[in-house]
């Protein structure tokens, strides 16, 4: 990731606009959408495994274009930046075509782009209900796991809604602990696969179900039983790489939505129930030449990361929401010849104030519960956030 200062960066991305701005004046492509997203707070506290830290800071600010290129294909760039002990790091979050006219509802997506797997993860955190995605994400995907790779789906001809699809991506960001650098990853080291179907109950209420698997070539940690290595995965991943803190050869995903609104109009009023459920296996493995301990290679074989969320955000009227959320991690570590369990449990209320589409004030309570997270205690953090989109901001996901 490249590390600038603050005025460089601006001025780099907004040449960048500009030369496609010039671009767009040609009349056989449509004017773009350009945007930026605006995401300031303050906390009381740290949280664990998140890159909002205690005091005044700013999360994300993401600028966005997006267009349709032509007939056949549409084109986004994203580009955030945060700012991180003084530093203002530019990372591009996206930057892919996808194509718009093949038939029977197929799809083909290259370049970077947020993995399909999972219901929030397609989604940019600003659009969020809650001021930081649920630990489940943070601890498995690095908050939302975007990656260089190539994408498959279709929308199948049936009366519910029901797509499919398929995913390779690089897999740097998906890499499992490597703490002498020694390790030879593979090149191609992620593959998903995932399908979602949806549809309408009545004119009030509308749901959607999704299942994923996500296989990770380069996700299983490597220990040294002779040494007694201690491997510490959240020391690994940590700062503003969004890469995942606890990783395992195969990833489940199951994942439910339901919303409702008077009359189906969403404008005035809605509530949105949903909820996901991870399950990562295969999560450590042993040097081949290894012979002498085995507790390491069994204990790995039955244990497995999990995590999982439920959601509720009532809409009360066109300015004022809220939401609870409680969320669950349990995970391992290595340490020595044996594996440690760690636990974290978060509790969150959110009340947000929305002046328009465009502004959102948030003010939002966490308890959160750890076991052997290290530099983590049992806490209540407090957290004041607003998020702010100037110009045009395409559509949110369902």
């Amino acid at each position: 990731m490249s590390v600038l200062k603050t005025p460089l960066s601006l001025v780099a991305i907004g040449c960048a606009f500009t030369s496609v701005a010039v671009m767009a004046e040609d009349s056989s492509l449509t004017n773009p959408n350009i945007s930026a997203v605006l995401d300031g707070y303050y906390q009381s506290g740290d949280r664990a495994m998140s890159e909002r830290a205690e005091g005044f800071g700013l999360g994300e600010t993401e600028l966005a274009i997006s267009a349709n290129i032509d007939d056949m294909f549409y084109g986004k760039m994203t580009a955030v930046l945060a700012s991180h002990d003084g530093d203002t790091a530019l990372e591009l979050e996206e930057a892919f075509i996808q194509t718009m006219a093949l038939p029977e509802g197929l799809s083909v997506r290259a370049g970077r782009f947020l993995s399909d797997v999972g219901y929030l993860n397609n989604q940019h955190l600003h659009t969020d209900s809650f001021a930081d995605r649920p630990a489940a994400y943070r601890a498995f995907l690095g908050g939302h796991y975007f990656d260089d790779g190539l994408r498959v789906s279709i929308v199948a001809p049936t009366d519910i809604y029901w797509n499919l699809g398929l995913e390779v991506f690089q897999g740097d960001k998906m890499h499992a602990a490597d703490e002498h650098g020694e390790r030879d990853f593979s090149d191609l080291g992620v593959y998903t696969a995932f399908t979602k179907l949806g549809g309408d109950i009545g004119v009030d209420s509308s749901w959607q179900l999704g299942l994923a698997y996500l296989s990770n070539d380069n996700g299983k940690v490597i220990g040294e039983e002779e040494e007694h290595d201690h491997v510490d995965e959240g020391d690994a991943h940590g700062g503003h790489d969004h890469s995942a803190q606890y990783t395992g050869e195969n990833t489940y995903i199951a994942d439910f939505v339901y919303k409702w609104a008077p009359n189906g109009n969403y404008k005035y009023q809605h509530l949105t129930v949903s909820g996901e459920y991870f399950r990562v296996t295969d999560i450590f493995g042993v040097e081949e030449s290894d012979h002498d301990h085995d507790i390491l290679s069994e204990a790995a074989n039955n244990d497995y990361h999990e995590g999982w969320y439920v959601s509720s955000v009532y809409q009360l009227s066109p300015n004022w929401s809220t939401g609870l959320r409680y969320g669950q991690v349990d995970t391992f570590e290595a340490h020595g010849d044996h594996l440690d369990p760690q636990k974290l449990k978060e509790t969150e209320i959110s009340l947000a104030w929305h002046n328009s589409h465009f502004s959102t004030v948030r003010l939002q309570y966490t308890h959160q519960q750890g076991t052997n997270f290290e530099g983590f205690e049992d806490d209540n953090i407090i957290t004041l956030q607003y998020v702010m989109t100037l110009g045009a901001h395409g559509a949110h996901q369902f």
